[in-house]
Order: C-alpha cells, then sequence, then structure tokens
C-alpha cells in the first residue's frame, strides 16, 4: 500500500536553485582557522600552511559562496590588522568570542585558500564598532584596481588584481544585545543605508545585504525587518535570516519538524519586505540571504575550554565543536529541501559553519580530518540540486507535535535540469517509528531511470562519527528506490534522509 503520493510536473516551478544556495561560513572563532583549516606544522600542509585534507573534504562539499570573517567577530574587526607583513600584524583582543585573533591569516591569505577550494568571496564589514569611512576603505582596498592609496597598498602586499568581491554584508546580527556595537533597528537602518549609498559610489555593482533578525525568535522579529527595509530598500539587494535548530528535553519529534519553523521564518520574512515594497510603491524586489543555518545545540554550547578573565584570552580555543547524530543529519537534510522549496526568494545561504565550529568537517591537530553527518546531505545536495526547483506537494499522514502543532510525516523537495535531462528528489521521513513508502510520477519529466540514490539513517538514531570511530555513519544506497511506468518508488525508514538521482 501507498503511503505518500505526489507528482513532479516541470510546469510547476519555484525558481531557479541558484549556486549560491549552498554557500558557507567561516568565521575567525574556536578552531576554525588555527587548527582547522590552517595548521603549517601538520603534515598535510601545503607551502601556504592549509591543510590539503581539508581543502579536499571542502571541495567535495561543493561550497560555493563562503561568508567572512564573521559573524559576531566581525563587529570588533579591524581589517586593516589583517593585510600587509605577517610579522607586523598586531595581535588584538576578540571580544566576541574571548580570544586573541592573531591575524596571520588575514583577507589575502583567506582569498589564496578560497582559490584552493574553489569558492568566491563574501565579505562582512564592521558596523558594530566601526562604520561607513572603514566600509568604504575596504570595499576601495579589495576591488578598485590600482591609483589610490589603498588599492597600491593590496598591490604592494602582493596582489595585482582586485579580489573583485560582489557580495557584502552591511554588519552582523546587529538586532542581537550580545553584539558589540548594537543597535535599534532605527539607529541601524539608518546607518545601513548611508553604507549602502557609499559602497555603490565606488563599486555601484555590489551585491548588499541588509541584517534582518538574528532568529524569528527575537522580539522585536517583524519589525525589526520591516523598520530596516524602510529606511534601506531603495540601496540594499537582500535582507539576512540566521536560524539554528537542536533537539530540546528529548523532543525529537518537535526536532525532527524544524523545517516547519524555517518555512514559516522565510515565508514571514518575505511578507514583511514585499509589504514594505508595496508600501513604497516599489517594482523591486528584496531577495533573502539565509547566511546563518544549522543545527547547533546552543543549550549546551559545546566549550572544551574555559575561557574567562581579564588574562586569559586563548588563541584557537576548542569552542563551540558539536557532534553531529544521524537525528541531526536528518534535521539538517530537512533545513536544506525548506532551502530549496523558497528558492524564488532564498537566492543565497550560507551553512554556518564550515570546519571544528558547529561544522561538518572536524579536524585533530597533527591527526585526521573527518566528515560529520551533516557532512553527506549538504555534499550531495548541493551537486544533485540543478535546474529548477519543483513543487513537490506530498500527500502523507500527519503528526503532532508539542512545538509546531500538527506537521506532515514527510518533507519532500525536488529539482529538474531541464538541459541536461537530470531530476533530483530529496525525501525525509519524520516518523520515529514507522517506514513509510512515497510514490512520485515523474512521467511529465520524460523517460527517466534511477542514476544514484543515497539514504542516511540507522537503528541508532543518535549514531555519531568520532575521532575515534570517524566512518561509523555515512550514507548507503537505498536499495528500495525504483522506476516502473513513470512513477519513482522509494521507501524511508523512520529518521530519515534520502537522495534520489534521475536520469
Amino acid at each position: 500500500m501507498t503511503d505518500a503520493f505526489s507528482t513532479l510536473d516541470p510546469n510547476h516551478s519555484v525558481g531557479p536553485v541558484k549556486r549560491r544556495l549552498f554557500g558557507g561560513f567561516v568565521e575567525h572563532l574556536g578552531r576554525h582557522i588555527y587548527d582547522g583549516i590552517f595548521e603549517p606544522t601538520h603534515p598535510e600542509a601545503d607551502e601556504d600552511g592549509f591543510r590539503r585534507d581539508v581543502i579536499g573534504l571542502v571541495r567535495e562539499l561543493g561550497v560555493s559562496t563562503i561568508r567572512y570573517p564573521g559573524g559576531n567577530f566581525v563587529s570588533g574587526f579591524q581589517w586593516e590588522d589583517s593585510v600587509g607583513p605577517r610579522e607586523q600584524r598586531p595581535r588584538r583582543l576578540d571580544l566576541a568570542w574571548h580570544s586573541t585573533e592573531t591575524n596571520e591569516v588575514g583577507l589575502h591569505e583567506f582569498a589564496d585558500w578560497l582559490e584552493k577550494v574553489g569558492s568566491e568571496l563574501m565579505l562582512a564589514v564592521n558596523l558594530g564598532t566601526r562604520g561607513t569611512r572603514e566600509a568604504l576603505e575596504l570595499l576601495e582596498y579589495t576591488n578598485l584596481p590600482a591609483g589610490t592609496e589603498l588599492a597600491e597598498r593590496r598591490i604592494g602586499n602582493g596582489r595585482q588584481e582586485p579580489f573583485g568581491v560582489k557580495m557584502w554584508c552591511l554588519g552582523n546580527e546587529m538586532d542581537g544585545p550580545w553584539q558589540v556595537g548594537h543597535r535599534s533597528a532605527e539607529d541601524y537602518g539608518k546607518i545601513a543605508a548611508q553604507t549602502a549609498k557609499a559602497m555603490r559610489m565606488v563599486d555601484a555593482d555590489v551585491e548588499l545585504v541588509v541584517c534582518g533578525s538574528s532568529s524569528a525568535h527575537m522580539p522585536t522579529f517583524g519589525e525589526w525587518e520591516r523598520t530596516v527595509l524602510t529606511h534601506t530598500y531603495d540601496d540594499v539587494d537582500y535582507i539576512s535570516c540566521h536560524a539554528y535548530y537542536e533537539e530540546k528535553d528529548g523532543d525529537l519529534g518537535s526536532f525532527l519538524a524544524s523545517a516547519v519553523d524555517m518555512d514559516r521564518f522565510i515565508e514571514s520574512v518575505v511578507a514583511t519586505a514585499d509589504h514594505v515594497g508595496a508600501v513604497r510603491g516599489s517594482q523591486k524586489r528584496i531577495d533573502i540571504a539565509f547566511d546563518e543555518w544549522n543545527v547547533w545545540y546552543q543549550s549546551r554550547f559545546e566549550n572544551v575550554d574555559k575561557i574567562e578573565g581579564l588574562d586569559n584570552w586563548p588563541i584557537a580555543p576548542r569552542l563551540l565543536e558539536d557532534v553531529y547524530s544521524v537525528a541531526d543529519a536528518v534535521v539538517f537534510g530537512s533545513l536544506m529541501i525548506s532551502l530549496l522549496n523558497h528558492a524564488d526568494r532564498v537566492t543565497s545561504a550560507s551553512l554556518a559553519q564550515l570546519v571544528n565550529v558547529i561544522g561538518p568537517i572536524m579536524t585533530e591537530p597533527g591527526g585526521p580530518a573527518w566528515r560529520q553527518t551533516t557532512f553527506f546531505p549538504f555534499s550531495i545536495t548541493s551537486r544533485l540540486a540543478r535546474g529548477e526547483a519543483l513543487r513537490l506537494p506530498v500527500q502523507a499522514g500527519a503528526y503532532r507535535t508539542e512545538r509546531y502543532g500538527e506537521v506532515p510525516l514527510v518533507d519532500a523537495a525536488a529539482t529538474y535540469d531541464v538541459e541536461a535531462g537530470r531530476a533530483a528528489v530529496f525525501l525525509v521521513n519524520r516518523s520515529t517509528t514507522e517506514e513509510l513508502t512515497v510514490t512520485v510520477d515523474v512521467a511529465r519529466l520524460g523517460d527517466l531511470s534511477i542514476a544514484e540514490s543515497h539514504l542516511m539513517a540507522d537503528e541508532d538514531h543518535y549514531a555519531k562519527n568520532t575521532l575515534e570511530d570517524p566512518e561509523r555513519v555515512t550514507t548507503r544506497e537505498n536499495e528500495s528506490a525504483r522506476v516502473a511506468d513513470g512513477r519513482l518508488t522509494v521507501t524511508l525508514p523512520p529518521v530519515s534522509w534520502t537522495a534520489v538521482g534521475l536520469a
């Protein structure tokens, strides 16, 4: 008996799947940079001190645009510290994470690393402790070909060609009281608009992201977006969303439904942005840059190193090093489904973060690098999801959750690349006890067959990959996947994520 049914129709497009949807985020935080991507004494270090094993994994992950250097870090960052001869760069206190920043890896080094991993640079400017002038100077340093003091300084520092940064974040989480330089929506909206106008006077082609709420659960959510966009609507291209999810109090059912919250978050921000546009009589559309998202256990704040006190500012302490389970990976895959299902408005997203710090990749100093469970849904989705996102409304049962009410048992998304003649279907079974069989009518896409299938599931929903057992969890083929008479049929085990490629 069929448990769930849907139909794929190429005429029912959500929108094009932009490659920026599969972006990442690298912050100067904990062991992300130092002992993560950069470890000059490691046996795998290249001539620039970057770990080759990590480079290989980041390339396999398939990240596009990478947001840098923060995050909370950016609100106290002086970009000038990160350029020029390394031996002359100052050490600074990082107030965001109570650490010491050595500036050994700076703008030039990070750009070099991005070339190695094949990703695009997305820069955030400091609108916390600094302002419009410093943002303009950084833009001039990075993007102007030559002829001014700052452009010539870049050339003198070894970079003849400009960095050519297209995408810029106007600060970070400025609604958060934890942010150094936290501002009200009114004050932030004014400085963001001023900075955006000035930056476009230098480079008219920049794409600008204004700060939305750092969570849909902030007390100012909604009103923050309305106020900020009232000031900046004509001057920016994107508004940001940030969301993190975790299992709380053993409530696995609610945790598995986290993407319901992400869906509501996105749709609320879209409605607010469109309302501001309508009030202004504008034909312009503001898109969403979901530039921080992940599973993050903030309630337990995985800090191995205790860092506090005036005389304790460690370098690269072990902070936020969550170890992810199969259940975490299933939720993670569901969050990616949410992003695909809103591809018409979410045209950029950044997984926060990449290495060690709530990352899909873990490393040990002098030792191995390995894939966390969350690595697999990202790497597979970023590779298979091409062309257009298609609507895939699944007719299935529902279950009741404590946090989100009644939610569907199956979460689903699909993509179709008409030129390549390839499609992909992504499915999550949220049931904790029952397997489900899903049938999708794919006849309207042509004569397709199974090209590949991937399943993330385990009898132990909390199985993890660790230093001691780095390959405990991986994906395997979903052997149930079949196409016959124009219908894809696939069985989903409890608490599972499945991806099927069709060609």
